[in-house]
């Protein structure tokens, strides 16, 4: 099937989504109340703690926040990737489907086919002992019945969408004889083989150089609107988050603090969290060897009990009410999503 292949079959889906009278289509991915508890003897570990959202077709989302804050937990809870210890409750529904207890044998046939997954580091997601067309083609051949000459060309087709060069000669390659930025580009050829409708990418870019990092954030920025995909961008990269998602959704201690549409988010921050991230990006207009900003003290232990907002004690504008009671997560204006006492930018009001 030709890239323009892929890009018919989608657009025919999401013609198929409309709902009569032009309503809203229903979501490609709807997350509700997901909770993921590590079971470490009698210490327990809340990774995940009641995360919803929504991704629409031919979407970008952004998971944004620190490493801890339950971004990886809930995408691998989402692929079924999780180890025997966690423990998971709430709803994934992927295409009305609920993938929360459905049986491996169903998961995987959606793994890799429906949903596919990019991850952080390359050199250990590539077998280092098989030649990379080796490794495209065990894919392709995995989610379809294709004869191997069939299979092959359908790599070469797939390693030139990713954009590498003299793709027929890469595929008699090994890993090692490839930059990092070009076998991040063969994991991404591999997670595209059968045509995924989500592509989950998992902070994809954090191994490289920062020019590679953009080059591959645009690589899957094309791809996701060519392919008709719905992609789930996974960083701690708020930058990136600006330049390639339509949506952001903020997460801290497991939970979402804020959530808006990209443009939305940063015109109007709300969470003090979230307005922390923004000013720890640094700046070319900061005078050299200016010291840059960080989120100051550390995140909370996720196995111990909290009360109120878990942000509190690293936040500048944390009253007594943060300190015993934690704030909802909820629509406080059209389109914005935000869980915080003393949101900034709006005048604080009597409870």
């Amino acid at each position: 099937m030709s890239a323009n292949g892929f890009s018919a079959a989608r657009a025919d889906d999401m013609a198929g989504e409309a709902r009569p009278g032009g309503g809203p289509a229903a979501p490609l991915l709807a997350i509700d109340d997901l909770r993921v508890d590590f079971h470490q003897g009698r210490r327990v570990v809340r990774a995940v703690d009641g995360l919803g959202y929504e991704v629409r077709r031919a979407t970008t989302v952004a998971l944004i926040g620190e490493s801890g804050s339950g971004k990886t937990v809930s995408s691998r809870a989402i692929m079924g990737l999780l180890p025997s210890t966690a423990h998971v409750r709430g709803s994934i529904r992927f295409e009305g489907q609920e993938l929360v207890g459905l049986p491996d044998q169903k998961l995987r046939r959606l793994r890799g086919g429906e949903i596919a997954m990019v991850f952080q580091d390359p050199s250990r997601s590539l077998n280092p002992t098989m030649r990379i067309g080796a490794q495209i083609v065990e894919t392709i051949q995995m989610h379809g019945d294709m004869a191997r000459p069939a299979a092959l060309d359908r790599a070469v087709e797939l390693m030139e969408l990713v954009r590498l060069p003299a793709a027929r000669e890469r595929l008699r390659q090994y890993p090692h004889q490839l930059s990092g930025g070009m076998r991040q580009r063969v994991m991404i050829a591999i997670a595209l083989a059968a045509g995924p409708k989500l592509l989950i990418a998992d902070e994809a870019t954090t191994a490289l150089d920062v020019t590679t990092q953009a080059q591959i954030m645009e690589l899957l920025h094309d791809l996701q609107r060519r392919l008709g995909m719905a992609l789930i961008m996974i960083s701690h990269d708020l930058g990136l988050a600006a330049s390639f998602a339509d949506e952001v959704l903020v997460m801290y201690a497991g939970r979402a603090v804020e959530h808006a549409p990209t443009r939305k988010l940063f015109a109007e921050v709300r969470m003090p969290y979230t307005r922390a991230l923004l000013d720890a990006i640094p700046r070319l207009e900061n005078p050299p060897h200016a010291t840059l900003a960080a989120v100051p003290g550390q995140p909370p232990d996720l196995a111990a009990e909290h009360v109120g907002c878990p942000f509190a004690p690293r936040c500048p504008d944390a009253g007594d009410r943060c300190r015993t009671e934690a704030p909802p997560f909820a629509e406080q204006e059209p389109g914005h999503l935000w869980a915080c006492w003393h949101p900034c930018g709006v005048e604080a009001t009597a409870p």
